[in-house]
């Protein structure tokens, strides 16, 4: 095994703390990225229907009070009308 000198090992010290800093940020940023919901642009989002696919028949739709109101959906952020439609409409099943 070979001898480390003073210098180098506070190099790979350092090295060693700046990661274990750096790490949580890094790792937050990650988590939030995979919690965060599409936009309504991004998904190309309409208040109509496309046929007979329809947010209130979609699996990530979350409906409102009542049947007609707007409600959430899992994947999209903002108001969601039951009868919109966006590209990555899913059938419930």
């Amino acid at each position: 095994m070979q001898k480390l000198t003073r210098r180098e090992w506070f190099k790979s010290s350092g090295k060693v703390v700046i990661a274990a800093a750096v790490a949580p940020a890094v790792l937050a940023n990650v988590a939030e990225a995979a919690t965060s919901k599409a936009t309504q642009a991004s998904v190309q989002y309409v208040t109509h229907p496309n046929g007979k696919e329809m947010c209130s028949n979609c699996k990530f739709f979350i409906p409102g009070a009542k049947a007609n109101e707007d409600g959430g959906c899992k994947v999209v952020a903002g108001k969601i009308s039951p009868r919109g439609y966006c590209t990555i409409y899913m059938p419930k099943k």
